[in-house]
């Protein structure tokens, strides 16, 4: 923490120093008269020192109008800032460091100031740069099919096999993208802008990336002819904000909607599941899920894809290159791309706000959606197979972290009772809802 704050402390002395040279610079210069003017060009012409001098310090103001710290703005500093809370988040308290590090590195690399429309094809919104290039896989939307190609060669669907009324939880977790889906509108979001907003509820990096790059990329157009806002970045980072900050999040409305008892329900452990079941799930999941929703087909498609491979026996090799090599590999590029792309002059803007507190929102509606559901469905089920509410906060498709806080919180209320692996079912069923949703919204907003 010392570091951390030693590091903002010079870059803002350095920038107050910076600040008050440039302006007394400029002051300095403002006050020279017509007259000392000309006396300055007499004197270079008859003197070839001065003459050199003035040279010399013409290159130097060049140099120096080039340097970020000529260009540095407040906008510049907060996110900076910004970018190491996110390192310091990842390094410290173990926060989805796989993501927070390469997005906390890409704020620091999409805030370093320069000159903009100078040519100098450095930023990550300049056409012909390194950055623009590789930010091509977000705004196509190349990156989440990828990674939920990793994803699915990871998973494994056992769980909610054997036990297949969970899937209800994973659906009912979603309420939270349809919430926040009429609130952004009635903040005065247009109909595709509030869709990529409302998928943050969904607690999904990947699927809101897909879905901000199809419906708020800043190219799109509206029936009234305006083009929809370029709203990658602020919902990027706060999707990734909030999967981070789970364990923050989401027990304190686990505990205010369950009751000491309910916190404290066994279930009976789940079956064991044939490997012809495990095969036969994700094609019937992937014929299922795209039928209903075909817009979905990139994430679904990959996501069964990746897990057919893993689980069909014969392709571990390739199994095994998707749920490490690839997906860490795209990882990286998404993570630092996302960030980079938070530059102050794009990202520090109303709407920006508005979405934070509309994603800090949706989370909170998806989890209570998950946990209240589960009480409805014991409602229905007999005495001995009732379903622990705590594993309806998992409903939300940050997988596993959503699981493991519903593991935490039953050995809190009972040492001896383990809910991981039926939190599971509902946690890889919140993956599935959560890019229905988004295919869902994709075929109406698009």
């Amino acid at each position: 923490m010392k570091r951390l704050v030693t590091v903002i402390g010079i870059i803002a002395i350095l920038s107050i120093i910076w600040s008050f040279f440039l302006k007394g610079n400029t002051e300095i210069q403002s006050k020279t008269s017509k007259s000392e003017v000309t006396k300055v060009e007499t004197l270079n012409q008859t003197n070839s020192v001065p003459q050199k001098e003035h040279g010399v310090i013409a290159g130097v103001k060049t140099f120096m109008k080039y340097t970020g710290f000529k260009n540095v703005t407040p906008g510049h500093l907060v996110m900076i800032c910004v970018g190491l809370f996110f390192i310091f988040l990842a390094v410290k308290y173990d926060y989805e460091p796989l993501l927070l590090v390469p997005i906390g590195t890409g704020v620091l690399i999409g805030n370093i100031p320069f000159v903009l429309n100078a040519g100098l094809q450095v930023g990550i919104y300049e056409s012909g740069s390194v950055l623009n290039y590789l930010y091509f896989g977000v705004v196509k939307g190349v990156y989440p099919p990828l990674i939920f190609l990793g994803i699915g060669a990871m998973t494994d669907f056992s769980s909610l096999i054997s036990n297949p009324k969970l899937v209800l939880l994973g659906a009912a977790a979603q309420l939270g993208i349809f919430i926040t889906f009429l609130g952004a509108l009635a903040l005065g979001f247009n109909g595709p802008e509030a869709g990529a907003i409302g998928i943050i509820g969904g607690a999904d990096g990947p699927t809101a990336i897909f879905l901000s790059s199809k419906l708020a990329n800043g190219i799109n157009m509206l029936a009234d002819g305006t083009t929809v806002k370029n709203l990658i970045g602020p919902i990027a980072i706060a999707a990734y904000s909030y999967m981070a900050l789970v364990p923050v999040i989401q027990p304190p409305i686990m505990k205010l909607l369950t009751s000491d008892r309910e916190r404290k329900i066994r279930m009976r452990p789940p079956r064991a599941v044939s490997k012809a079941e495990k095969i036969m799930f994700p094609i019937i999941g992937l014929l299922l899920t795209t039928f209903i929703s075909p817009s979905a087909l990139p994430l679904l498609g990959m996501l069964f894809f990746g897990n057919i491979l893993k689980e069909s026996g014969v392709t571990e090799r390739l199994a095994n290159t998707a749920r490490t090599s690839l997906i860490d590999i795209v990882t990286i590029l998404l993570g630092l791309t996302v960030g980079a792309s938070t530059q102050a002059d794009v990202f520090l803007t109303s709407e920006s706000m508005l979405i934070f507190v509309l994603g800090a929102l949706s989370f909170m509606f998806a989890t209570a959606g998950g946990v209240v559901f589960a009480k409805v469905m014991n409602l229905f089920i007999k005495e001995g197979n009732k379903i622990n509410p705590l594993i309806g906060a998992a409903g939300v498709s940050a997988v596993p972290d959503s699981a493991r806080v519903v593991q935490l919180e039953g050995l809190k209320a009972d040492p001896t009772n383990h809910l991981l692996m039926h939190a599971m079912a509902p946690n890889v069923a919140g993956v599935i809802g959560s890019a229905v949703a988004a295919g869902i919204l994709l075929s109406f907003l698009a």
